[in-house]
Order: C-alpha cells, then sequence, then structure tokens
C-alpha cells in the first residue's frame, strides 16, 4: 500500500447514485458499526494505542472519531431532509481527536453510541424518498453536497477507518 492514509483510497463524490447504490449504501451504514468491533475485537490497550500509520491517529482515536463524525452527519441529513439548502458547521475533528478523552477513553462506549446512531441514522436513510437524495446541504468547507453524496461520503468513511485498523493488523501480524 503505497499510502497509509487511504487505504481504500480516497473519496471520489459521485454526480448521484442510482438507487441500486442508494440500497447499497444504506447497507454499508448498516453493517458499518460491526465492521469497526470486528476490526477491533481483542485488542490490547497497547494495541488500541499504537497510531494506524506514523504520525496519524492511534486506534483508540480513530474508534472515537467515527461515532464524533458520524453523528455529525446524522445530523446533517437530518437537516438537508428538513431546511432548504442549510449550512452546516464544520468542527476541527483533528482537535476532537486530541481531547483527553479521545486518547484515553475505553472504547466500549464509542462503539456502542456508534450502533445505537447507526440504526436511527438507517431507520433515516430507507425512509428518503427518492426526490429528497437531491436536497442539498452546503459545508462552508467543502461547497454544496446532495443527500446523495453525503451518503457516499459516509460509506467511504466507514470503510477508511476500518481499513486503517485491519491494515494495521495485518502489518503488525496482530
Amino acid at each position: 500500500m503505497d499510502d497509509l492514509r487511504y487505504p481504500v483510497g480516497k473519496y471520489h463524490r459521485p454526480e448521484r447514485l442510482t438507487p441500486d447504490e442508494r440500497e447499497a449504501g444504506i447497507a454499508a451504514i448498516a453493517t458499518a458499526p460491526a465492521a469497526l468491533r470486528a476490526a477491533v475485537a481483542g485488542l490490547s490497550d497497547a494495541q488500541l494505542d499504537t497510531p494506524y500509520r506514523p504520525g496519524g491517529w492511534t486506534v483508540r482515536q480513530v474508534v472515537h472519531h467515527v461515532p464524533d463524525s458520524h453523528a455529525n452527519a446524522y445530523t446533517r441529513f437530518k437537516l438537508g431532509l428538513t431546511e432548504d439548502s442549510p449550512t452546516v458547521r464544520p468542527y476541527e475533528e483533528k482537535l476532537w481527536a486530541e481531547l483527553p478523552e479521545a486518547k484515553s477513553a475505553p472504547i466500549a462506549p464509542s462503539l456502542a453510541f456508534l450502533e445505537a446512531l447507526h440504526v436511527r441514522w438507517v431507520m433515516a436513510l430507507t425512509a428518503i424518498r427518492p426526490e429528497e437524495w437531491q436536497r442539498t446541504i452546503v459545508n462552508p468547507e467543502m461547497g454544496h453536497y446532495t443527500l446523495d453524496q453525503l451518503l457516499a461520503m459516509y460509506v467511504w468513511h466507514g470503510r477508511h477507518h476500518v481499513a486503517h485498523v485491519t491494515e494495521l493488523r495485518r502489518r503488525e501480524g496482530w
């Protein structure tokens, strides 16, 4: 792997998704918590505190980051469904990952939070009508995103971080 930052490749924003791609994306959101839980199963505290790459976050920070990010994503979907092109607030994810709880807290609460969050998120996603997938949000740092594009981004995001852990485990022989 040439770039340890992007073990599944960089995110590529699609113009729009087909109904089959949306269905597959929703299924990926539904299974993402189990994939992350499986990726970290059996890791010791020392392993959890190992960066997934030189200069990168530790596995523990990654585990805490995913529900932080996906809670923001869930909110962005809800805003996109209930407001006309709302501007969403960016957040400093790198600084969130440096907070003491992100660097030292047990991972079980974040895994449980992610599971509960994704149950609600999947319920919301499956209720979106076909024409609503083209509704937009505005991220001041990244521009306009349709709900289709947000779904694709967070499917990628879950796979991206699971692969950080699984690739580290593969490289380290864990």
